[in-house]
């Protein structure tokens, strides 16, 4: 009972430790933190266990690793160290382990023969290669030996020994007569596999005297010739037939051993007269499907990936018509190691515990040994926290110092597996691999995953928070992955906002933000409906979409689940598609699909064209079927065929169709044969040999298609040889050692007879060799295997039935197998020409290494790092392909100051070559992008708080940001430009001095050595009284008024004096007062108050010739002012207004005010005539308007009208109501009613001189300009 409890318990704490190494930690595939992070080395390439070499070129072992830091090399030969230093020959590739033997320069590669093995060891562990058993290859000349002429009896056997000298590796054998042809074979005469030639019986044919072995050394491309042979076959009447007999193997059994894995081959060659056949079978068993070939005539059986389930015996059975032979051979199937489970590396933190497990088997089981470092693990340096069960290494409560290598062996008598695994103990705080900021969009309702990978040791603990300051999130709604990932099922669009993960273990926390955007769903709200349309007529389907807002929808129609067709008569509109013109062919389901780059939609429906309803006396139908099929004329290769036309129903019969059965090939099924006019009823049928035809006609009108006909009487032709060849006859490898024949099987119609067979045969280019050939049947492929890798063939497959040949086939081209290109591009070189765009180059590889069809060269790049800043990030590699035996190509769309990384390898029709050493180059410096955010806060009454973020993309050095701003006023003016330059490691500023109440728009860049990047803007607006007064939304698209405030001030000025207007919005009864000074003087400014609550004033006693500033300010209200406007005094400015003359309105007046004057002149010309007089001045004086008020000279209000010769004055006076004041729904300005003429001008009384005529001067405005509508009375009063 003892005993089973301790069993049980370490079952059950093996159990545990194999949970545990689950959970050990995964590395994510990120070349920078790849980098950073401490690791044993790893062996990436060696040479392989068996490696036979040239023994006239250098000899290259390859010995490769990674690890952090770079690991050193080290090698052994024969099991002891060996001292490179000390071997001239001998050198070692720089940052690799690479050996290079020198044998080119004197060197002797027998000198060299051995076991090597590579060491790569760093401070965390050494690594080792297989044992490299290294042999130069071996191509001896044939022993010298005294042939004596074979004379043969007529109809016995004989072998042709070839016996080749022992090469390394085996030589290829071959038999070829002095003219170099190679010797035809059959099932009588062929070769074996020990290269002997076999007779399984002489004929008189087979007399010759250069019957010649040649052995073909591939890895030093040498033939060696064996001395002619000669053979003379006598006859001796009659010849005896014999039953088989085995030439090889000899015997009733033997044994045969293969591994398991490889090629079985199995051979019988039989002696006998009439020649043998061989049949071969699996005693208590079947013959493997698809893994199972027979070659040499079926002398050979080959069975491909042999397994343990294929040992047993197999019998080969050789017949003729005199009896038969066979042979029974015993066949095992052993096998060297393979794995079940190879080690893993295994990265674990302190304290972690975790397992490594080796697991092979093989045929006999294998052996398992551990190694630590490279030494056998018993007498490697103890480690408390490791211990060794058998195929198994438990690790617990590992520490950094537990960190190595471990190694597995697993061996048997049939060879041995070597595997390096390490285990790599890190204590390294969180890190974050998503993209700060990342941003994911979804559509609503649909599931929204947002990234968060991490590494850490220990394994992080990964937290969402929703926002900056939000709670954990938890609950049914989402779902936490354990790669850091979380899910929204079902995100809703008050699932948008931003997103926080934090990863934090017991050394740190680190957090990021992504941003989740939730889009509306796209929907068709009016889909299209079913339509019946009759012929020639017109149909629209509307398909009227809703979607997001922020999504560009592209909407495409389909007819039938297809384009719609090329025709000018369909139109597509926003939101329909019209069918102009519609005939039968337009039936069928139209398809309206809506796509986003988030979601698709679709909707469809039926088109039904019907005929326009005939006129009642005719009636259009299809044809009835013709009628009365006779067959004459009846020849091997053709016949006549007449009929009776049937009712065409009032449309014309336009033509007839003939369709024919094969009923001996394909019974049932009609095919299209010839069709002919309407107008015609015979027709001389051509026919092919071997079918048995029936015939049957199909009428045409414009309507349709008749009912087939009855059909005819049958008509069987007779056989004849095959006309014609498979088409479409290709040669491609599909592995590097064979060549696949595929061709188009002929109809059964095509081969004109019984017993359809194709004769493959082929022959390799410009090599002089015979034509090598079989005869297949019911297939359209043949093999040919044990090619040279990517050689041409010369192809042909001819058709062949029991009457003989189809004519002389022509030839194709093909190519055996390609293999993987064995040679990188060299003298990769990268010329960069800007900071998005390079130009690389590499020198082309040898045609003879590409080993297949050169397709061009891939160039892989990748960004390692930005020069600007050392964020990490997920590598993205990108591609190009150039094709053809181009030699340089371009790489665009670069980041700017960053550092890239780039190989070249070449491609051919296998796949990608090796890559050439990675180029690193560096883009230079580029423009910024824009700053990532402008937010202008704390708004004051002459000051604003601007804050920003760097670009996203600095793109190189950031050397300065640059600001400028400019007010806008009231009407969307610009005013003067400012800019300001920045240092570049500012992040706010605070701008002073500003005029309170007044909008700024902002242009904010960022600059580095090589220009300025795209800008931002942003709009604000100082406030108007920090007591209270609301602030402006920031960024406004609009100007929002400020109350209470004082706006449009404008003046008008004459020399000595201007007249200033304003308007106000506010509380009633407020007392104004007007400041002014000269521009740009430090004086005070002078104050004048205004009386009562008019909203205009006249400043008296200015210089001529002189600007001031002017501003209007509001008793009682905290010190509230206008904004200050500029004025020059002088001659008076135009007015920047609206040309009045060409306004309907006014022409109407002019016309009104012609026609009274002509009415007045009437009047005067009458009164004169009757001699008397108008006192004009008198009649004013006399019926003057009883609301004109006098202005006084002291207080600005209105006074006589002056009668000055320079004061004209006018007919109309003003419109003041009795409390003097002037309404704001009578007039915008302060100045509507003092003049109905186009110019105008003050007096120094202040009164207004207005005239009904004058030159009119445009000049540009400075100032406010009214954005009220064009009116006579905004033209005259928006002075500049």
């Amino acid at each position: 009972m003892l005993k089973k409890k301790s069993i049980s318990a370490g079952k059950a704490s093996l159990v545990l430790f194999l949970c545990q190494m689950i959970s050990a930690l995964d590395v994510p595939l990120d070349s920078k933190l790849l980098e950073e992070l401490s690791q044993p080395p790893t062996i990436t390439q060696q040479s392989p266990k068996d490696y036979i070499v040239d023994p006239r070129e250098n000899i290259v072992i390859q010995c490769e690793a990674k690890g952090k830091p770079p690991p050193s090399f080290s090698w052994t030969r024969n099991g002891t160290h060996f001292d490179i230093d000390k071997d001239a020959q001998v050198t070692m590739k720089p940052n690799s382990g690479t050996l290079v033997i020198n044998i080119m320069n004197g060197g002797k590669a027998e000198a060299y023969e051995g076991v090597y093995q590579c060491t790569a060891r760093n401070e965390r562990g050494a690594a080792i290669s297989n044992n490299i058993v290294i042999r130069p290859s071996r191509s001896p000349l044939w022993t010298k030996e005294k042939l004596e002429p074979n004379q043969v009896r007529e109809g016995d056997s004989l072998v042709l020994h070839c016996r080749p000298p022992v090469g390394l590796p085996p030589p290829i054998i071959f038999w070829m007569d002095n003219a170099f042809q190679r010797l035809p074979q059959s099932e009588r005469v062929s070769q074996g596999l020990n290269g002997d030639l076999y007779f399984s019986n002489v004929q008189p044919e087979d007399t010759r005297e250069d019957y010649i072995c040649y052995a073909r050394f591939n890895h030093t491309q040498t033939i060696q010739q064996k001395q002619p042979i000669s053979v003379k076959v006598f006859s001796a009447k009659p010849v005896t037939e014999r039953q088989p007999v085995l030439l090889t193997p000899t015997g009733s059994t033997s044994t045969k051993v293969e591994l398991r894995g490889n090629v079985l081959l199995l051979e019988c060659i039989a002696a006998g007269l009439p020649t043998p056949v061989i049949r071969w079978i699996k005693e208590g068993g079947e013959l493997p499907a698809n893994r199972t070939f027979f070659e040499n005539f079926k002398k050979t059986l080959k069975i491909i990936d042999v397994s343990e389930a294929d040992s047993g015996n197999y019998k080969c059975i050789a017949r003729n018509i005199l009896g038969s032979a066979h042979h029974v051979i015993s066949v095992t199937v052993k096998a060297a190691p393979y794995w079940i489970t190879a080690p893993r590396n295994l990265v674990l933190s302190p304290g972690e515990d975790g397992t490594l497990i080796c697991r092979a088997n093989g045929n006999p089981k294998p052996n398992i040994s551990w190694l630590a470092n490279g030494v056998p693990i018993a007498i490697a340096p103890e480690d408390p926290s490791r211990k060794v069960d058998g195929d198994t290494i438990i690790f617990s409560h590992v520490q950094e110092r537990s960190s190595a290598v471990y190694q597995c062996n697993a061996s048997n008598e049939y060879g041995y597996l070597l595997a390096n695994a390490f285990v790599n103990v890190l204590a390294e705080p969180p890190r974050i691999l998503t993209p700060a900021n990342k941003l994911y969009q979804v559509i609503a309702d649909s599931p929204a995953l947002l990234d968060c990978a991490y590494f850490g040791s220990p394994k992080p603990e990964i937290e969402w928070f929703k926002g900056v300051k939000g709670s954990i999130l938890r609950g049914n709604e989402y779902v936490f992955h354990d790669n850091g990932t979380l899910e929204i099922p079902v995100a809703q669009k008050d699932s948008t906002g931003t997103y926080t993960c934090v990863a934090r273990n017991e050394l740190g926390k680190i957090q990021n933000e992504v941003q989740l955007e939730v889009k509306d769903p796209t929907m068709i709200i009016k889909q299209p409906e079913y339509k019946v349309i009759q012929r020639y007529g017109q149909v629209s389907f509307e398909c009227i979409i809703k979607h997001d807002s922020t999504l560009l929808p592209t909407v495409i129609w389909l007819k039938d689940n297809n384009e719609l067709p090329d025709d000018e008569r369909f139109l597509v509109g926003k939101d329909n598609l019209t069918i102009m013109n519609v005939t039968d062919k337009d039936d069928g389901t139209y398809t309206c699909i809506v796509n986003t780059t988030l979601d698709s939609v679709s909707a469809s429906a039926v088109l039904t064209v019907v005929a326009a309803p005939p006129t009642p006396a005719i009636i259009y139908a299809r044809p009835n079927p013709p009628f009365d099929l006779e067959l004459t004329g009846q020849l091997e290769r053709s016949v006549e065929l007449s009929w009776i036309p049937g009712d065409e129903n009032n449309s014309p019969i336009t033509n007839f169709v003939i369709e024919y059965e094969d009923g001996l090939h394909e019974p049932g099924v009609w095919h299209y044969q010839t069709e002919v006019p309407g107008t015609q009823t015979t027709v001389q049928l051509k026919l092919s040999p071997y079918v048995n035809y029936s015939f049957r006609v199909i009428a045409v009108n414009e309507i349709g298609r008749s009912q087939p006909s009855e059909s005819s009487e049958q008509y069987l032709t007779k056989s004849a040889n095959p006309d014609e060849n498979p088409s479409n006859v290709q040669g491609i490898g599909s592995e590097p050692d064979n060549l696949v024949i595929t061709w188009e099987s002929l109809k059964g119609f095509q081969s004109n007879g019984p017993g359809l067979q194709y004769k493959v045969s082929w022959r390799q280019k410009d090599v002089d060799d015979e034509w090598t050939s079989v005869i297949v049947a019911n297939v359209s492929k043949y093999i040919v295997s044990g090619t040279p890798t990517f050689v041409p063939y010369e192809i042909k497959v001819q058709a062949l039935n029991d009457l003989g040949y189809a004519p002389e086939p022509s030839e194709v081209i093909g190519h055996s197998g390609e293999d993987l290109p064995m040679v990188a591009p060299g003298n990769v070189q990268v010329h960069v020409i800007n900071s998005t765009l390079a130009k690389v180059h590499w020198d082309p590889v040898p045609l003879k290494s590409v080993r297949g069809h050169l397709q061009g060269y891939k160039v892989y790049y990748w960004k390692v790092q930005s020069l600007s800043r050392r964020s990490r990030r997920h590598v993205e590699k990108k591609i190009l392909t150039f094709r053809g035996n181009k030699t340089f190509g371009m790489l665009p769309g670069l980041e700017p100051y960053s550092s890239y990384k780039l190989n070249v390898r070449v491609v051919n029709g296998k796949g990608e070559g090796p890559a050439s050493p990675d180029k690193v180059f560096k883009t230079p410096e580029g423009v910024p992008s824009s700053p990532s955010f402008l937010k202008i806060t704390n708004p004051t009454l002459d000051s604003l708080t601007l804050e920003w973020g760097s670009p996203t993309h600095p793109n190189g050095v950031l050397t300065s940001y640059i600001l400028k701003f400019q007010p806008i006023n009231n009407t969307h003016e610009l005013g003067p430009l400012v800019e300001i330059r920045i240092p570049a490691n500012e992040s706010s500023l605070i701008l002073k001095n500003l005029n309170y109440s007044t909008r700024y728009k902002f242009y904010f860049n960022a600059q580095t050595s090589v220009g300025s990047g795209s800008q931002i803007t942003e709009e604000a607006v100082t406030i108007m009284d920090e007591a209270g007064i609301l602030r402006p939304a920031v960024g406004a698209g609009k100007v929002q008024p400020l109350y209470p405030r004082i706006r449009n001030v404008t003046t008008a000025a004459a020399e000595t004096y201007a007249n200033i207007s304003w308007e106000y919005e506010g509380p009633d009864h407020t007392n104004f007062y007007v400041e002014y000074g000269v521009a740009g003087s430090k004086e005070d400014w002078k104050k004048e108050i205004v009386n009562g609550s008019r909203s205009f004033f006249v400043l008296k006693g200015l210089t001529p010739g002189t600007a001031y500033k002017v501003r209007v300010g509001a008793e009682g209200l905290s010190g509230f002012r206008s904004s200050e406007d500029v004025f020059e005094t002088g001659p008076a400015m135009a007015s920047r207004q609206v040309d009045i003359a060409t306004q309907g309105w006014f022409i109407g007046l002019m016309c009104a005010v012609a026609l009274l004057i002509l009415i007045l002149l009437i009047v005067c010309f009458i009164r004169r005539n009757k001699g008397g007089k108008y006192p004009v001045k008198e009649k004013e004086d006399a019926h003057a308007d009883p609301e004109i008020q006098p202005m006084k000279e002291d207080d600005g209000t209105f006074g006589e009208y002056s009668d000055a010769e320079d004061h004209k004055p006018l007919k109309k006076g003003s419109r003041t109501p009795s409390d003097r004041t002037v309404k704001k729904e009578d007039s915008d300005d302060s100045l509507v009613d003092y003049g109905e003429g186009v110019n105008g001008q003050f007096n120094e009384d202040g009164s207004f001189i207005g005239q009904y005529s004058g030159k009119k001067e445009k000049e540009p405005a400075e100032g406010n300009e009214s954005s009220e509508a064009p009116s006579p009375v905004n033209a005259m009063n928006s002075f500049v």
